[in-house]
């Protein structure tokens, strides 16, 4: 403990205003060269002059609000862009573009979260903890499961085409051995008859193919088709609020990132940047139903509750500690790219899976993934060494 020079003074039964002579010195010496020698008052000096140079780091307020307010417009843009690729969602190569895009943003959103917001929250520095080769391995053990996970996919379904494909062979030669004896059946069902020898069914009663298949259609595909306006305004509505309540969090993590530095809330907007590009093509699609007008009326309240959240991390993390907000955004982040992103790009890819191009998807699964991953992995590794 280093003791203050009234604590010295009480310590040797003399007040503030007593006057220090040689034999008072020679009392004092003892605990004097005590304090020197435990390095006491050395590790409090360090301690703050480290206090003193975070606070002269720290970015100003022209520079907080001046660069959060850049990077949520250019965040906004981006999502804004959503509306005009829309087009071309019908295009052969957009899925394997989407799925890049949902990848790159499960990257980076986690990554975010395992070597940026949630030490920080904790906090640690990378440059003196080292905890990035411990996260690095957080995300190894991620990725290995996923790895395994896909590769058993693939070899478990070229096993099983194998044995479908013999499985139709076989039926195939039986069926043709029938036909050849003679050995067929009705396709047709019997009619149900009633008791009395004729049929409560006619022609006109059986429903046909065409009626099962709009059926079919109409069930499965309620907000695709024939949907009221009524409800693709309900329908917008809820996609707004959900969205703007995201976005209010995502605001407020680059506010309270932007209050520790300028290259903490650059990397998390390039998070959040990654995140919400592919995001947005899938709320401003269902959006578009109800009119681009529509679409674009509701995409600027969703932005607006972006803005709302920077003011709300600017003014926390200015006046109380931005380990909270870290915390709560790395929690967000880790929910938004497992729980939300990921069954979302197994969703886009299962059709080119489907189709034949399992080894294709994975390749660009494992693209989007890594190159998340890298970028973060540079940004935390090499934060002491960029100046911006």
């Amino acid at each position: 403990q280093c003791f203050s020079s009234v604590e010295l003074f009480a310590i040797h039964n003399l007040s503030e205003g007593s006057a220090v002579g040689h034999s008072e010195f020679k009392e004092f010496c003892p605990t004097i060269l005590q304090q020197l020698e435990s390095g006491a008052c050395a590790s409090e000096n360090l301690e703050n002059e480290e206090n003193e140079q975070t606070e002269e780091s720290r970015p100003s307020s022209a520079e907080v609000w001046g660069f959060g307010f850049l990077s949520v417009s250019m965040i906004n843009v981006a999502s804004l862009l959503g509306v005009f690729i829309v087009p071309c969602t019908e295009k052969a190569f957009f899925r394997r573009v989407l799925t890049f895009f949902i990848a790159l943003s499960i990257g980076t959103l986690l990554s975010n979260a395992l070597f940026q917001l949630i030490p920080e929250a904790f906090g640690f520095n990378p440059q003196e903890d080292y905890y990035v080769s411990k996260s690095a391995v957080v995300f190894g053990g991620f990725y290995l499961f996923f790895f395994t996970e896909k590769v058993l996919k693939m070899l478990l379904k070229q096993k099983d085409q194998v044995r479908l494909s013999r499985g139709c062979s076989e039926r195939c030669s039986g069926g043709m051995q029938q036909e050849q004896q003679g050995w067929l059946t009705p396709v047709n069902p019997p009619v149900p008859q009633h008791h009395h020898g004729h049929s409560h069914y006619g022609p006109e009663a059986l429903p046909s193919k065409k009626d099962q298949e709009e059926g079919a259609s109409q069930s499965a595909c309620y907000w695709l088709k024939e949907v009221r306006y009524s409800d693709i305004g309900t329908l917008a509505w809820m996609i707004t609020l959900s969205d703007g309540l995201h976005n209010f969090i995502d605001g407020l993590a680059i506010g309270a990132s932007f209050t520790v530095s300028v290259f903490q809330g650059i990397s998390t907007s390039v998070a959040i940047l990654c995140e919400e590009f592919p995001h947005e093509l899938g709320t401003q699609g269902q959006e578009l139903t109800a009119g681009s007008w529509c679409a674009l009326f509701f995409n600027f309240i969703s932005a607006c509750c972006c803005y709302v959240g920077l003011a709300f991390g600017v003014v926390a993390g200015s006046h109380f500690s931005a380990n909270w907000i870290f915390a709560l955004a790395g929690g967000m982040f880790l929910y938004i790219a497992l729980a939300d992103m990921f069954p979302e790009m197994n969703e886009v890819s299962r059709e080119d899976e489907q189709n034949g191009s399992t080894l294709i998807t994975f390749a660009i699964q494992n693209a989007g993934l890594l190159t998340g991953f890298t970028i973060m992995v540079l940004l935390t590794m090499y934060s002491g060494q960029i100046q911006i």
